[in-house]
């Protein structure tokens, strides 16, 4: 095994790990949590983040 197949390695795993983290964001269970979050930078102060 030479460097070539080392940076290989890391290339698909890199790309695996993102596509996961895209369908982890893309899933209907994280949609409520989402919708909360957005909504954070328009509230008035502490209390609303609760």
């Amino acid at each position: 095994m030479n460097l070539y197949h080392l940076h290989s390695a890391a290339t698909v795993l890199g790309f695996v790990f993102f596509v996961g983290v895209v369908a982890w964001a893309w899933s209907g269970r994280q949609r409520e949590a989402f919708r909360e979050a957005e909504q954070l930078p328009f509230g008035d102060g502490p209390e609303d983040r609760t």
